[in-house]
């Protein structure tokens, strides 16, 4: 078992900044892949960005590329999710999830399915 908490959402001015963060515990946290998702009132969940197990390899979704970055400090047991130049449209409920399918992978998948354990989401909000 993984238990992932989230921390960081709130209600943010358009150009702002946030910073999620996620924290781990249970099953060893640092030989897995780790993602943030998004879902918005209304539409699927969505992949944001992802991290290989060693932070050696991010990936992002087109729309937050050069605005999101992804980190990890596996000696915390914590991923973040740092988020400048908000838009109105990044205005969703924000998850964190592990990918424990391959220990040491150095793959992002990129599906909802493709991860086994979610936190509970925490909520941002980009006013115009």
């Amino acid at each position: 078992q993984v238990q992932l908490v989230e921390s960081g959402g709130g209600l943010v001015q358009a150009g702002g900044s946030l910073r999620l963060s996620c924290a781990a515990s249970g099953r060893t946290f640092s030989i897995y892949t780790m993602g943030w998702f998004r879902q918005a009132p209304g539409k699927e969940r969505e992949f944001v960005a992802g991290i290989t197990w060693n932070g050696y390899t991010t990936y992002y979704q087109d729309s937050v590329k050069g605005r999101f970055s992804i980190s990890r400090d596996n000696a915390k047991n914590a991923v973040y999710l740092q988020m400048n130049s908000l838009k109105p449209d990044d205005t969703a409920v924000y998850y964190c999830a592990a990918d424990v399918s391959r220990r040491y992978d150095q793959r992002i998948r990129r599906l909802v399915n493709d991860y086994s354990y979610w936190g509970q989401g925490t909520q941002v909000t980009v006013s115009s």
